[in-house]
C-alpha cells in the first residue's frame, strides 16, 4: 500500500554536521526523501555567498525534491506599530526568496509575542494582513503554534485564528512536539480539514524529562520516545491529510551521527510510524 503522506527533511535534523546548503539537498535527495525544509537563515547565507536562488530551487527540483516550505522569524503579531510594520517588511522578503526557489508556504510562528498574551481577534487581524502580504507575492503564511508560547501556544488557538480572517489560504502548521509542549490534545486533529493543514512536523520525545522541563533539544526519532504517533497519524489519514511529515529535531546526539546515516534513519523510523498508525 503507499504511504498516504509524503516524507520531508527539515535541515534543523542534521544542523549540527555544519554542511553547505547544497550538501544538505543532496543528502535529503541520496537518503530518499520526498522534499526539503529550509530556513531563511540558510538562504540568506547562500546569497551572500554569490549564488542563485532560482538556480537553488532548479537544483533542488532537479535532485528530485521539493521545498513545502521555509522557516523565518518576522515580528507579524506584536502590538508596537512599527515593530510590525518592519514584520511584514521582512516577511515579505522571506516571501519573496520563498518564491526564486519554488516554494509557496512560510512559516509564520509567534515570534516576538511568546511572552505576552495578545487577543486572538487582534491576532487574527494581523494574521489577516499577514495573508494579504502573501497574496501579493504568491506564497502562503501557515501559523505554526509554539507550545512555549503565551500567544498562539496551542492547536486551537491557531486554527481559531485561521477560521476567523475569512481567507480561503488561512492555514496551520502543525508539529507532534509544540503540541505536547503546550498541551494540546491530539485528538483535536481529528476536528480538521484536509485543508488546515499546510505541513506538519514529526518527531518523538521521552517521557523523561516530564512536559514542563523538556525542550526542543530533547526531541528524538519518531519510534524512539512515547507520543501517540500511531493514533496522531491515523487521524491525520482519517481527516484527509495526504501532505508532507517533515522531520524537525534540534537533538545533538543526532548531530554526532554521520549525516546520512542520520537522514536515512529518520525516514526509516517515519516510514515505520506511518505503517503502523492506528486504522481508524
Amino acid at each position: 500500500m503507499d504511504d498516504p503522506f509524503g516524507f520531508c527533511l527539515n535541515t534543523s535534523t542534521i544542523r549540527g554536521q555544519d554542511l553547505s546548503l547544497i550538501e544538505e539537498i543532496e543528502i535529503a535527495a541520496a537518503a530518499g526523501y520526498d522534499g526539503i525544509e529550509l530556513w531563511i537563515q540558510e538562504l540568506d547565507t547562500f546569497v551572500k555567498s554569490g549564488e542563485s536562488l532560482k538556480a537553488l530551487g532548479q537544483r533542488i527540483a532537479d535532485a528530485g525534491l521539493v521545498v513545502p516550505n521555509v522557516i523565518g522569524f518576522f515580528e507579524w503579531a506584536v502590538d508596537d506599530n512599527e515593530r510590525r510594520k518592519a514584520g511584514l517588511a521582512e516577511a515579505t522578503r522571506n516571501m519573496t526568496m520563498c518564491s526564486q526557489i519554488g516554494c509557496s508556504q512560510l512559516a509564520a510562528p509567534p515570534f516576538g509575542v511568546t511572552e505576552v498574551q495578545i487577543d486572538l481577534e487582534r491576532l487574527s487581524e494581523r494574521y489577516l494582513a499577514l495573508l494579504g502580504v502573501g497574496a501579493e507575492t504568491g506564497v502562503t503564511p501557515m501559523l505554526e503554534f509554539w507550545g512555549i508560547s503565551e500567544t498562539l501556544g496551542t492547536l486551537g488557538e491557531a486554527v481559531n485564528v485561521a477560521m476567523s480572517v475569512d481567507h480561503r489560504d488561512a492555514r496551520v502548521l502543525a508539529d507532534v512536539y509544540h503540541m505536547y509542549k503546550g498541551g494540546s490534545p491530539y485528538s483535536g486533529l481529528r476536528l480538521v480539514g484536509p485543508e488546515t493543514l499546510g505541513l506538519v512536523h514529526i518527531n518523538d520525545y521521552p517521557a523523561d524529562p516530564a512536559r514542563e522541563e523538556s525542550l526542543d533539544a530533547d526531541r528524538v526519532f519518531p519510534g524512539d520516545g512515547v507520543a501517540p504517533l500511531s493514533q496522531i497519524l491515523g487521524d491525520l489519514e482519517h481527516v484527509g491529510y495526504h501532505g508532507m511529515l517533515s522531520l524537525e529535531l534540534f537533538n545533538e546526539r543526532i548531530w554526532q551521527q554521520d549525516a546520512l546515516t542520520a537522514a536515512k534513519t529518520g525516514l526509516d523510523k517515519m516510514q515505520q510510524a506511518v505503517a503502523a498508525r492506528e486504522d481508524v
